[in-house]
């Protein structure tokens, strides 16, 4: 049975584009979910992480999984297949740039100034994001049936924005629509061959050589001219960094920005729960922090915690069993920065202030 069906049959969902539950039976508030896409999370960064070293089409689920450090059976609960999970990334990062559009585009301005704007925006997200750029790009060109409609998508709304220059004029009026297609494929392939050189440039300093391409057939070569020598825009605001999207597609691939990068440990649901629960409970026993992992097994939850002790993750405050008294289990240092890169103590917080 394929893991899109399995998924279905265990009560979980297979949406595209959507933001998946894992089939395990939990009401949104359970502990595991908040897991769930905490690993769901690390899957994508890991996705942008392989497409990276080693392209597109070299990219498989081993090399996501290893990346992320994640188990395939997580995978598999999460996405039915390596081209869902890429799209998923493709998908988040436009909606991301969307957010920046509509944050930094004011109403009533004119096609010329929205194109300028837009165009601006997108390329300082690209520069500021060259990974994600070169997925989008360059990467979603050798996708699959359904990476390439999602391409086609994003062309075509596209061409209609520019496809409204028409709209300037009578000169403008004149101009075969087929222009805004043209001139939309042709930045496409500049941008592809800046991203994919050796040397890295700035995106961002295109603006005023590519406005004045597209703006040449609606408005003249006056107005060609005049783009391509007006100063930069101000850098577009970045708020909508910090919304829900922003989270959705990770920086932890990126040497030093992820604390589990020197734990040598592959993250498991039921490992994040025990880190979850010394958090929420700090100075628990074996049996309180056994209970919040649903592990019953005392030696288990032992074995598990003295692990996460000996990675450093985890400390013993109590005096254990050599005095007769139980355990005290506090995070460490770097147990409260994986706790909070894996955006489980947010949650918490909320629900003691609640």
């Amino acid at each position: 049975m394929p893991a899109a069906a399995r998924a279905r049959a265990r009560g979980g969902r297979v949406l595209r584009g959507a933001v998946r539950t894992p089939s395990l039976g939990l009401a949104v508030g359970d502990g595991r979910v908040r897991v769930a896409e905490m690993q769901r999370s690390r899957l994508l960064g890991g996705a942008v992480a392989a497409v990276e070293e080693l392209g597109w089409s070299r990219v498989t689920t081993a090399s996501i999984v290893s990346r992320a450090r994640v188990s395939r059976r997580t995978f598999y609960d999460l996405f039915s297949d390596r081209e869902d999970c890429l799209l998923e990334v493709l998908q988040n990062t436009t909606g991301r740039i969307a957010e920046e559009l509509e944050a930094g585009i004011p109403d009533g301005l004119s096609w010329r100034e929205r194109v300028r704007t837009g165009l601006w925006i997108i390329l300082s997200f690209f520069d500021r994001e060259p990974e994600l750029a070169r997925l989008c790009v360059v990467g979603s060109a050798r996708g699959g049936r359904r990476v390439l409609e999602w391409r086609e998508g994003v062309l075509a709304r596209l061409t209609v924005i520019v496809d409204e220059g028409r709209l300037e004029g009578e000169r403008a009026a004149r101009v075969p629509s087929l222009t805004a297609e043209g001139l939309v494929g042709a930045v496409l392939t500049i941008l592809s061959r800046r991203l994919s050189a050796s040397q890295r440039e700035s995106l961002s300093d295109l603006v005023g050589d590519l406005m004045g391409m597209i703006v040449l057939p609606y408005l003249g070569p006056a107005a060609a001219r005049s783009e391509r020598t007006r100063p930069a825009p101000t850098p577009p605001a970045t708020a909508s960094m910090t919304g829900p999207l922003a989270s959705s597609v990770p920086r932890a691939y990126r040497a030093g920005e992820d604390p589990l990068r020197d734990v040598p440990m592959r993250l498991t649901y039921r490992t994040a729960l025990v880190l979850e629960g010394v958090a929420q409970n700090p100075g628990a026993s074996n049996r309180i922090i056994g209970e919040r992992a649903e592990v019953y097994d005392q030696g288990q939850i032992s074995k598990l915690l003295g692990r996460l002790k000996r990675l450093g993750l985890l400390a013993n405050t109590g005096e254990g069993h050599a005095k007769g008294e139980p355990n005290a289990w506090r995070l460490t240092e770097l147990g409260e920065r994986v706790t909070q890169h894996l955006a489980l103590r947010s949650d918490l917080q909320q629900d003691g202030a609640s």
